[in-house]
């Protein structure tokens, strides 16, 4: 099918950390000629900001008070997906340790996600072709109305063999349980939880090669969008 004689797509991609999750977005953007959207980054992107002007995570009050202080830029090229806070490129710097381990705080506090999902509400709405938006809550909160969601799945170990694998040198037992530890904490927040939505296709990634999941989520748009 001609990418431009289709109608546009938004298909909400969710699951825990070490899903395949980041690698089958984008593919399956690429592919499809669509328009990718991280709003993992975006979430790191706010969390390095508020590390780099000394914000003290631990309180949310002074999280929630400067939550709409940053710029946060993102690209949506699935080959290319950039970010910027105040102009500066980030892509880098928001990977780091420090910065994964007080995303979940910075993410909690509601301000944040107000401020984060009206920026994602926003992208998708301009992405003319369509787009692939990967995270935590997109088929529940951020875009309930998207035409496809899927909700990736995969076992603590292998999800943890895989974080490990990008991580070089990491200790796949220690980055097992800072897995279990994030899902708990990004289940069991108030706002937006981590959590499959109702008419969510659950996809388990377990004993699937990443190129298996990117078939089978290609295979799903596809169907979905022949079906309108």
């Amino acid at each position: 099918m001609e990418n431009g004689a289709a109608k546009p797509v938004i298909v909400a991609i969710d699951g825990p950390s070490g899903t395949g999750k980041s690698s089958t977005s984008k593919a399956v953007a690429a592919q499809l000629g669509l328009s990718y959207l991280d709003t993992g980054a975006q979430y790191r992107a706010i969390t390095w900001w508020m590390v780099a002007n000394e914000i003290d995570i631990e309180d949310p009050s002074a999280i929630a008070a400067v939550a709409g202080k940053p710029e946060i830029v993102s690209g949506t090229e699935p080959g290319n997906p950039t970010i910027t806070v105040d102009g500066t490129d980030v892509a880098g710097p928001i990977r780091t340790q420090e910065v994964t381990s007080k995303v979940s705080a910075v993410s909690a506090v509601p301000e944040v996600r107000a401020r984060i999902t009206e920026l994602q509400r926003s992208l998708a709405r301009s992405a003319e072709i369509g787009i692939v938006v990967e995270g935590r809550d997109i088929g529940t909160t951020v875009l309930p109305d998207a035409d496809l969601k899927i909700f990736l799945t995969a076992s603590p170990e292998a999800r943890a063999a895989r974080r490990s694998g990008e991580l070089k040198g990491a200790d796949v037992n220690a980055t097992r349980e800072a897995l279990i530890k994030r899902d708990a904490a990004d289940s069991s927040r108030k706002t937006s939880p981590l959590a499959k939505a109702d008419d969510a296709v659950e996809v388990d990634t377990t004993e699937l090669t990443l190129s298996q999941v990117i078939e089978c989520v290609v295979t799903l748009v596809e169907e979905k969008r022949a079906a309108r």
